[in-house]
């Protein structure tokens, strides 16, 4: 008897995966607490450290010190003097009764500050105390990216609204004074572009033979951005690689540094006004993974007729990388005009940011994300109308800036010598 051949049954190819490799020069993802006080973390010429409170708590009170670091606290002091007093000169290797490390390797950063820190700004750390860089921020910078895709080829994609008719919606909350209201300042694009573009959709889909078209309302069921899905990267733990050339590099290295908040006179000369101090991942390699539902993606049909302006994930990715390069032309015109300066007794000198990133005409990364980036890396305001965008920019800002370029502003972060060295949020994103 002669057992026939089954049918070869092919499993449906919906789904389209990949391993990203995200590297960056220089990166902060902020957390959920914007500030750290003094008493929050302790500095010494060559580290900082956060330590971890409950342990530290059980082992001051153990030693009869918790009173002691209680005042400290209250007269917003060092808690240096105490923990000397408290564990003797090597507090840093310091236990609580039970073993566990008061300050653990993995919650210090290398201290890249001359003098004194004032209001760190911690970066975001998972729940074992790691830095990392979550899935919803990667994912925040590639809709910004697409936004701006569509908004820039409205006409290629037939999107439901021109940048012309979003200039003239902003212009009038502008002349009405809505935004004076900081919290409508934060939503004031929404519906144009989140409801306009990502959620105007229906959704149909095949089953049992039949297409069925669900009358949702619009919102999140209905984004076309739920069939992107992106993990959060591995923990940056610091680690050492030697390439292939026998040269070894330190990579994921957490520092504290001096953040330079700059702009310029209107003669071109730069200008500075008070530093701010954050933890940061300097020379990062992380891997995280992208997941495209292709299936997922042809069900949804916008109700005005606009496609979608990807199909897979290199298409994605060029459109991230376009975007990049937008906003990378937006710096090199910027900082090219920027001249050297001595301004509140800080030496602003901006050569070593200029040759080594933005004297290059194409843009080397993939996408900006992330603290530091401003409004070019997180909006689409680009596109908008110099004049339209600084009247936005002092509008919404504390310090007015009339008759400058938006954003006026940047940030760059000093290097252990002093230096002014590095810029904030760019990455490279490489598929493995």
């Amino acid at each position: 008897m002669t057992v026939s051949e089954l049918p070869k049954i092919t499993k449906p190819n919906v789904y389209e995966t990949a391993r990203i490799r995200l590297t960056s020069p220089m990166l902060h993802i902020g957390s959920e607490v914007s500030q750290l006080s003094p008493f929050e973390y302790v500095e010494t010429p060559d580290r900082v450290y956060l330590p971890d409170k409950d342990a530290l708590a059980i082992a001051l009170l153990k030693r009869g010190y918790l009173n002691d670091y209680i005042g400290a606290i209250e007269r917003k002091e060092s808690i240096e003097d105490v923990l000397d007093d408290a564990f003797g000169d090597n507090w840093n290797r310091a236990k609580s009764p039970s073993g566990q490390r008061i300050f653990p390797p993995h919650l210090s950063s290398r201290n890249w500050v001359e003098g004194n820190i004032t209001d760190l700004r911690p970066m975001i750390r998972n729940g074992f105390g790691y830095l990392y860089i979550p899935g919803s921020s990667i994912k925040g910078a590639i809709r910004t990216a697409i936004a701006y895709h569509l908004l820039k080829n409205s006409k290629q994609y037939n999107a439901p609204v021109q940048v012309s008719a979003i200039e003239k919606q902003l212009r009038q909350k502008l002349d009405s004074g809505e935004f004076k209201n900081k919290f409508k300042q934060k939503f004031a694009d929404d519906r144009l572009l989140m409801n306009d573009l990502f959620e105007n959709f229906s959704l149909q889909y095949k089953h049992e033979s039949q297409i069925y078209s669900p009358s949702l309302r619009t919102g999140p069921n209905t984004d076309f951005m739920r069939a992107i899905h992106v993990t959060d990267s591995q923990p940056l733990l610091e680690k050492t690689l030697t390439s292939k050339k026998g040269k070894k590099q330190k990579f994921n290295i957490p520092v504290v540094s001096e953040v330079v908040v700059s702009s310029h006179f209107s003669d071109g000369k730069a200008k500075s006004r008070a530093s701010i101090y954050a933890e940061l991942a300097y020379n990062v390699r992380a891997q995280f993974t992208i997941t495209l539902d292709t299936e997922m993606l042809s069900w949804f049909r916008h109700k005005e007729g606009m496609q979608l302006p990807f199909k897979n994930l290199d298409e994605l990715l060029n459109i991230c990388q376009d975007f990049a390069q937008e906003q990378w032309n937006n710096e090199v015109k910027y900082w090219e005009n920027i001249g050297n300066n001595r301004h509140n007794n800080k030496t602003l000198d901006f050569d070593l940011v200029w040759d080594k990133y933005y004297s290059k005409a194409k843009c080397p990364y993939s996408l900006r994300m992330g603290w530091g980036t401003g409004m070019l890396g997180t909006t689409v305001n680009s596109l908008f109308n110099d004049e339209l965008r600084s009247e936005i920019r002092d509008t919404c800002s504390f310090k007015k800036a009339p008759g400058f370029e938006a954003p006026k502003s940047r940030r760059t972060v000093m290097n252990k010598q002093g230096n002014i060295c590095y810029p904030l949020g760019w990455v490279t994103l490489k598929k493995l």
